[in-house]
């Protein structure tokens, strides 16, 4: 078997020849593991790309065929409201156009061990859950002979999320000033204004404030849902924030996921950022039941990270990167182009497969064609 992997080292890449080693038969003789070795060695030049072979043209085909087939949707999780996913086309269309304003942004926050199997998931779900004041309040009444504002707050919501009346307190003093706050021996919030002016305007036009202050939780996570994947448990959340996740310590943060491909390119690099255009796109195509080969995705994605940087597929995306001028006003405000070219003199080198279409002259395509030198004798 050491030799075999030997031989092929340099003809079969290694995560290839990791997988035939863990998955090969324990009984099989060595003119069996070479017939094995054969066939997978003729299966994997057959997947290579030909020299010469357009495979952005090929992938473009592949993608955008199936594409037609895909419906205008929006998934709705049961039970939950306000917790909607983008997919279908829709969605396929935010990540390449390389959209930062996404329409539903949503988290699959995996966690470490006990709370993965099961322990306080309904409290850990709702300690991260973005949390406003009206949802602690139980009961508002103004008192107009006093002249102050009575709360009284929920004692099991505030229990659920270790939260004490003393906090919540101290939370509003510090969010609305004008007012003084204090707790009654039943526990109950007193509000009254500060000013010599006690008018109750004022009161009424508080009530209404003070119930969006907020109080605890993730910013931006509105609705969170755990949801049991295979053996562990998983919080799927309805809104993006990922860096403050990273700071709890139940989150996995090698797995936890956003469909935010942006805010995983500023945290996390490029580099996961490609991977995530890929996992988004799959995601989309296969809930859609569609198969396309991961290839021509990952080409995709290439493209759009390339520079550095997610770029769209669109006029302010990797066709504004384009050096040739009649690329780039192929796609789209063509006479702004040539303007702006005009006024600084751009030369094109007519290099790529558009302008040299656009000029009816023969075509440079193909993916690894050899360019030939040959030295002719004088």
């Amino acid at each position: 078997m050491n030799e075999l992997l030997k031989e092929y080292k340099d003809k079969i890449p290694l995560k290839i020849l990791d997988n035939i080693e863990k998955h090969m038969p324990e009984k099989c003789s060595k003119t069996e593991a070479k017939q094995i070795f054969e066939v997978i060695f003729e299966e994997y030049t057959r997947a290579l790309a030909d020299p010469g072979e357009c495979v952005g043209l090929v992938a473009a085909e592949s993608i955008g065929e199936p594409g037609t087939q895909m419906t205008l949707n929006t998934f709705h999780f049961a039970g939950v409201s306000e917790m909607n996913v983008t997919t279908g086309l829709p969605r396929l269309i935010e990540i390449l156009d390389g959209r930062k304003d996404i329409k539903t942004k949503m988290m699959e926050v995996y966690l470490k061990k006990p709370w993965s199997e099961g322990k306080n998931i309904k409290q850990i779900a709702e300690q991260i859950k973005e949390t406003n004041f009206k949802e602690y309040v139980r009961e508002i009444t103004i008192n107009i002979v006093e002249g102050e504002m009575v709360i009284v707050l929920d004692e099991n919501k505030l229990s659920a999320v270790e939260m004490t009346h003393k906090r919540i307190l101290a939370i509003l003093s510090k969010a609305v000033r004008g007012f003084n706050f204090k707790l009654d021996k039943d526990n109950r919030i007193l509000i009254k204004p500060s000013g010599k002016e006690r008018e109750l305007n004022h009161l009424y036009r508080l009530k209404e404030k003070i119930k969006s202050v907020y109080i605890c939780g993730v910013k931006g996570i509105t609705q969170v849902l755990p949801v049991k994947k295979g053996e562990e448990y998983v919080i799927m959340t309805a809104g993006s924030n990922i860096r403050d996740m990273l700071g709890y310590e139940f989150v996995d943060e090698k797995r936890i996921m956003t469909n935010d491909v942006f805010k995983i390119e500023e945290i996390f690099g490029i580099e996961a950022a490609r991977q995530a255009v890929i996992n988004e796109i799959l995601k989309v195509i296969r809930t859609q039941g569609i198969e396309i080969d991961i290839r021509h995705i990952m080409l995709v994605a290439d493209a759009m990270c390339m520079s550095g940087q997610v770029l769209g597929i669109n006029r302010y995306g990797i066709v504004k990167e384009k050096p040739s001028v009649l690329a780039r006003a192929s796609f789209e405000t063509p006479i702004r182009h040539f303007v702006n070219a005009s006024l600084v003199g751009e030369s094109d080198p007519l290099n790529s497969v558009i302008e040299n279409v656009m000029l009816n002259q023969p075509v440079p395509v193909g993916t690894g064609l050899p360019g030939l030198i040959v030295k002719v004798k004088k």
